[in-house]
């Protein structure tokens, strides 16, 4: 069972937007490195996004200038701004926390984002 909680997918148009929540009641967020994740239909699971314990920020190249990672510490969650959405960026999103660039945790249930006309 995984130890985040995946929340605020949906379908949305091309060039919409959406917020993905990451919630966690046993990790420090801001202590460590939480990353997000997805997978396609028929594609293996890629990183998104990470953001670091000192609040550095990495994103996958196909997301750069449209997504911003950010998180609130006081309510253990790490949020995905997604912006500009395109038919490409429909999957399953997940969390984790990252230990020296591996994922820690099984994977919990993700959240779908659909983005079609």
């Amino acid at each position: 069972q995984g130890q985040f909680v995946e929340s605020g997918g949906g379908l949305v148009q091309p060039g919409g937007s959406l917020r993905l929540s990451c919630t966690t009641s046993g990790t420090m967020v801001s202590m460590n490195t939480v990353a997000w994740y997805r997978a396609a239909p028929g594609q293996q699971r890629e990183l998104v996004a990470r953001i670091k314990s000192n609040a550095s920020r990495n994103y996958a190249d196909s997301v750069k200038g449209r997504f911003t990672i950010s998180r609130d510490n006081a309510k253990r969650t790490v949020y995905l701004q997604m912006n500009d959405l395109r038919p490409d960026d429909t999957a399953v999103y997940y969390c984790n926390k990252e230990l020296n660039g591996i994922t820690v945790f099984n994977w919990g249930q993700g959240t779908q984002v659909t983005v079609s006309s």
